[in-house]
């Protein structure tokens, strides 16, 4: 077998590629001990939960019911559907059963999985309890206002974001809409059909 020279833009590439390869291992390691080195979370704990015992009831059926399969909730599952960490602050208990109950009328627009002869449509067909536990459990996944998972943004003002729509928002713009940072964050209570 005859090997042949490699040219010099073909070390080149190779060079620069193993160079890369081994900044990305050597940052991955360091990144790694620094990691295990910290006394507190790398990054904040931003969603929380004070699960009632129905609530409590409602994960396990979660669990039993292979919601995970799709679903993030309680940092478990997967990223195949939305993400349910939070969805407490961002959605009433009366639309989460709503959804439950019929995701296709209550999401006003065609949703992968959910709905009649769907992969999760079986969600609509539980017992009324289950459905009910299953939307008090969702309720109670709460975020802290301004984090990704919340609905309000944070409580404080931003010089920049206030500029900005006073520079380029319209005038009818401003009119027909109001600050979500002037909203009173929602307390910790349900709507709850007696």
């Amino acid at each position: 077998m005859k090997f042949h020279q490699l040219k010099r833009g073909e070390k080149i590439l190779f060079g620069v590629s193993g160079l890369i390869v081994i900044f990305a291992v050597l940052s991955f390691i360091m990144l790694e001990v620094y990691r295990a080195r910290l006394n507190r979370p790398m990054y904040p704990t931003t969603t929380f939960f004070n699960f009632t015992p129905e609530g409590e009831e409602g994960s396990k059926l979660f669990r039993i019911r292979g919601c995970p399969d799709c679903h993030r909730a309680l940092r478990n599952g997967t990223n195949q559907g939305v993400d349910l960490d939070g969805i407490g602050s961002k959605r009433s208990f009366a639309y989460l059963l709503a959804f439950i109950k019929k995701p296709e009328a209550t999401y006003e627009t065609k949703t992968l999985d959910h709905g009649l002869n769907k992969g999760a449509g079986y969600v609509a067909a539980l017992p009324d309890n289950e459905q009910h536990a299953l939307a008090v459990f969702l309720s109670e996944l709460k975020a802290i206002q301004g984090s990704p998972d919340a609905r309000l943004p944070m409580p404080e003002r931003s010089g920049f974001v206030d500029e900005m729509v006073k520079i380029w928002a319209p005038d009818s713009w401003k009119r027909d809409r109001h600050d979500l940072r002037e909203e009173t964050p929602p307390q910790n209570t349900k709507e709850k059909p007696e």
